[in-house]
């Protein structure tokens, strides 16, 4: 049998196919010429001979320097020549305040520092200051869940407005707060059969607003009525800083209990049997977690309910009323002349709070040198950081203002009010406390006129 030849390609697909072939020669041949253009002209120069090697990484350790105890001693004259310029701006209103060299204890600088003014928030540094002076700094609060009749369980309030109703895995706004959900998994643990939940509010007298406070705050997000059981500190969101506040802050904790266990009866507010057992209990943040959080978030409920606490601790009537007692009363003992001080609430929201700027600057003083900072040290670390953190994360543009980064203080604002108060580094070393109320004109046009004012003390020398 003969086998017939293979079929050729036709010559003109093979033209064809070496035509492509000799194309990509090419293309290869330029794009290896192009490759080794661009590695000969970007190679790394020669290194020349007796170059020692190449040191190993550099291992980075952080650490905290003390400011040094001898830095160059600002004078008042020089504090005072410092100062002429920035507190000229007119945005500025009527204008008080003190600057102190801590180490020394003299006064630096000052301008009607005696005047008793409206604080604002600068309040809670009076505040923070009475409770750390005076409780134990791990001191915390527990909550505590009994058993009442017919397996009715009974959430007990005892002060502390942290409480959360995140689940056990969720963001909470406080830090590290007590959670409803832990004293329902606690009662699921025991075995005990709940039908009921209710709410028992222990430990709280008189009202539960300040009558100069504004009820529309409420709605506003900066308070809400007082109780010794509250959940979020009253906030509808319990995330958001400035969320619309519940005007019955107990009734919202005995609800979230009953949610967290699956009841859906009624809750209703009744008095805790003294004899009832204890099935769930829980504990609060230590005190100076708590105190933290009130001062770098400003947060009014919880700046009350801490001098209700320590009003309660100092055998005080647990109220506003016997906060403010109890703060003025904790000031006083540690040697802070507080005659001129006129407080309606803790918080600062009353306008009613009259401070000079003389005594929020030697509270602020004591917390850096004194007999009085060991127990005081902690608020340092409580306070804004300009330009970085808090309440004045977006102040301070370090742009045009020296103190960004430098200057650590407390803010404070109200229609008409612009307070600020804090410590700062000057450039030489020295650490300096200061204390600055503007009144009069608008926060928005005061701040940046305020900040500068702190600005330039970081900027001072001052020894002139």
């Amino acid at each position: 049998m003969v086998v017939p030849p293979a079929p050729q390609p036709p010559k003109r697909r093979r033209r064809g196919l070496r035509i492509a072939l000799l194309v990509i020669l090419v293309l290869l041949l330029a794009g290896g010429g192009i490759a080794g253009w661009w590695a000969y002209t970007h190679r790394s120069d020669p290194v020349p001979d007796g170059t020692p090697a190449q040191p190993s990484p550099v291992a980075v350790k952080p650490v905290i320097e003390p400011v040094s105890p001898n830095a160059p001693v600002p004078t008042a004259a020089g504090v005072r020549a410092q100062l002429t310029q920035p507190t000229k701006d007119a945005a500025l209103g009527e204008f008080t305040g003190q600057v102190s060299d801590p180490t020394t204890g003299r006064v630096l600088w000052k301008l009607g520092a005696d005047e008793a003014r409206t604080p604002a928030s600068n309040a809670k540094i009076l505040t923070a200051a009475a409770v750390l002076l005076t409780l134990p700094h791990d001191k915390t609060i527990t909550t505590r869940v009994v058993l009442g009749n017919d397996g009715q369980a009974i959430i007990v309030g005892a002060g502390d407005p942290t409480l959360a109703t995140a689940g056990e895995d969720e963001q909470t706004f406080y830090t590290d707060p007590a959670r409803v959900a832990d004293l329902a998994e606690q009662i699921r643990k025991s075995g005990r059969e709940v039908t009921s939940v209710a709410y028992a509010v222990p430990g709280f007298e008189g009202p539960s607003m300040d009558r100069t406070w504004d009820k529309r705050d409420v709605a506003g997000g900066d308070i809400a009525p007082l109780s010794s059981l509250m959940v979020d500190a009253g906030r509808r969101d319990p995330l958001d800083e400035y969320s619309p506040r519940t005007d019955d802050s107990a009734a919202e904790a005995g609800r979230a209990l009953a949610d967290a266990l699956g009841v859906h009866s009624e809750v209703e507010e009744v008095d805790a049997p003294s004899s009832a057992q204890t099935i769930a209990s829980v504990e609060s943040a230590p005190l100076v977690i708590r105190v933290g959080d009130m001062m770098r978030f400003s947060d009014n409920v919880l700046a009350e309910m801490l001098s209700v606490e320590l009003a309660e601790a100092t055998g005080r009537e647990p109220s506003l009323s016997g906060g403010v007692d109890a703060v003025l009363a904790a000031l006083s003992k540690a040697g802070f002349d507080v005659d001129d001080v006129t407080l309606r609430d803790t918080s600062g929201l009353s306008y009613g709070d009259k401070v000079p700027a003389a005594v929020l600057d030697r509270v602020m003083s004591a917390t850096v040198s004194g007999d009085n900072s060991p127990k005081l040290r902690s608020l340092l670390d409580t306070l804004p950081v300009a330009g970085g953190s808090g309440t004045l994360a977006d102040r301070f543009d370090p742009k045009d203002n020296a103190g960004a980064g430098w200057v650590r203080a407390k803010t404070g604002t109200l229609t008409g009010v612009t307070s600020l108060t804090g410590v700062v580094q000057t450039v030489d070393g020295r650490v300096l406390s200061f204390a600055l109320m503007s009144g009069g004109t608008s926060p928005e046009d005061a701040r940046p006129a305020i900040d500068q004012v702190a600005g330039a003390l970081r900027e001072c020398g001052c020894r002139g």
